[in-house]
Parts: C-alpha cells; structure tokens; sequence
C-alpha cells in the first residue's frame, strides 16, 4: 500500500455560496497547514479536483479512501441525507476496522468538522466517541479559515491528529497490502428512524 493523501474530503456537494466556500475555506486551510508533515504525498484527495471523468468511480473512491491516512466529513444535515456520503463514511469504518489490527490507532481515522447542525440533534455517527469540531459559526463575513484565529486552534487539533496516523501508517502497513482489492459497502441505512406518518383524525 502506497499513502498517495493526507486526507480524503467527504461532504455534500452544494450549489451557493455557503457551503462552496465552507468547502473551499477548510480544503485550503487543510493543505496549507498540513503540508509541513508529508513526504511526496497529496495534503488532500476532494473529488471535485482529482476524480475526473470516465468509469468505475465507485472504484476510484474506494482506492483514494483506502490510500487516505484520514477522511474529514464536512457534516450538514445534506451530508446524512445523501445515499453516496454515508456510503463513503462506511467504508472509512471498514479501512478504520483493518488497520486497528496493525497498530492501537490513537484516535479515529473519521473526523466530522460540523458546517451546520441538524435542527434535532447530531446523529450518533457524528458526536459519537472520537473528536468533532464545531465550525458552525461560520458565515461568509468569517473571512479565510486558515487566517482566522476563532478556528485556528481546532485546524491544528485536525493537524495534529492526521499527522500522527500518517506515521504509524507509514511504520504499520503491512507489505504487500493492496488497495486495489477494497471495495466500496453496500449504501447503509439512513442514520434517522423515518417516523411513521400521522394523519389527523
């Protein structure tokens, strides 16, 4: 197995101007502060510049995943809701099932950074044990992510953490591994129980 990314971006794509720029904002803040820790590797894997076209993108995905040290879910109530991001969060579940056979992970490999928080409550696959952040005071006046010092000490939390999987999986990976075995899971089930529907009487 070659490490080919620091981090592999999973989020809803959107259409305006919020979620763009949330998007834009961290994949920069991310490259720049995370650069200093890689050898060759890629900071980041996001589809929108790396995919490109042609077939077997569920094979594409599933290799970047598992050539990613870590995967950063930018959380919206979008995110839960679409079929294909809760598959890619499987399937960072499954490569974090593996490689805890090969060295005690100090942290897990998925980090939810939350964008906007669901009206009810955060589904237990995002505040659930692990480390979260909350960048939901994010609005499009909070200027560059990597320039503003209200977000700052958790970018270095993100860093830190990413760094530090980077080097037991450059010591632990087993020789030989191959990443073009994995395959993406089967869509799992929403993470919501759909209430039944209630007619008035």
């Amino acid at each position: 197995m070659t490490i080919r990314h620091g981090c592999f971006f999973s989020y809803a794509h959107g259409k305006h101007a919020h979620m763009k720029k949330f998007k834009d904002d961290l994949v920069e803040a991310m490259k720049c502060y995370l650069e200093p820790h890689f050898d060759n590797e890629d900071e980041l894997f996001v589809d929108s510049e790396q995919l490109g076209g042609g077939d077997d993108l569920d094979g594409k995905i599933a290799r970047a995943l598992c050539e990613s040290v870590c995967m950063i879910v930018i959380y919206t109530p979008k995110y839960e809701a679409h079929a294909y991001t809760r598959r890619e969060f499987a399937a960072m579940q499954l490569i974090e099932a593996e490689r805890r056979q090969w060295y005690d992970l100090p942290s897990h490999l998925i980090i939810p950074v939350i964008m906007t928080r669901h009206p009810l409550n955060l589904p237990p696959q995002i505040s659930g044990p692990g480390m979260y952040v909350d960048f939901s005071t994010y609005t499009l006046a909070s200027g560059d992510l990597k320039n503003n010092p209200d977000y700052l000490p958790e970018i270095a939390r993100i860093v830190d953490r990413i760094a530090a999987h980077y080097h037991h999986l450059k010591r632990c990976t087993p020789p030989g591994h191959d990443c073009g075995r994995f395959v993406m899971p089967d869509i799992p089930p929403e993470w919501r129980a759909i209430p039944p529907p209630h007619f008035p009487r």
